[in-house]
């Protein structure tokens, strides 16, 4: 419980760094963060801030899916990269939300990344790019799903 308490006022610390524009100090005291959910939390804020603000955030972004892949349980580590991937496809960043689906060991969330990603493109315009990745979606329900949706769309 210790552990736990020390993590969450080390994530509250790096929160008050990420708001004042410290994004190093942040980085290194989210390194400090001992609980591997809250230090994937962490890294995962400090790395969304630092991609909103136009900031070199390749650095944290391999920590945030390194400290995601560390969590022990897949289903946690699985959510810390689905809520990243999906914070990039909010930020419009479809290449990046379909990298990190690549570390997801989960076939069916991995295939759900790739089908919204999917939707975007084909919003934008960008139909036989979004078909390509449907057409690539391992999880037959969620490629059904998407296709569906897709040509409710068109």
């Amino acid at each position: 419980m210790q552990e736990w308490y020390r993590s969450m006022s080390l994530y509250e610390a790096v929160l008050k760094l990420i708001s004042a524009g410290n994004y190093e100090e942040a980085m290194d005291m989210a390194r400090a963060i001992p609980d591997k959910v809250v230090l994937s939390k962490a890294m995962s804020r400090i790395t969304l801030e630092l991609a909103r603000r136009g900031g070199d955030y390749g650095e944290a972004l391999e920590l945030a899916v390194k400290s995601a892949l560390d969590i022990e349980n897949e289903s946690g580590s699985t959510k810390a990269l689905m809520s990243l991937a999906f914070e990039f496809l909010n930020m419009g960043d479809t290449e990046e939300a379909l990298k990190i689906a690549e570390y997801m060991k989960d076939l069916s969330n991995k295939s759900k990344i790739q089908a919204e990603v999917a939707m975007v493109l084909a919003k934008s315009g960008k139909v036989s790019e979004a078909m390509e990745l449907i057409d690539g979606i391992m999880d037959e329900d969620v490629k059904t799903w998407a296709m569906s949706r897709l040509a409710s769309q068109l």
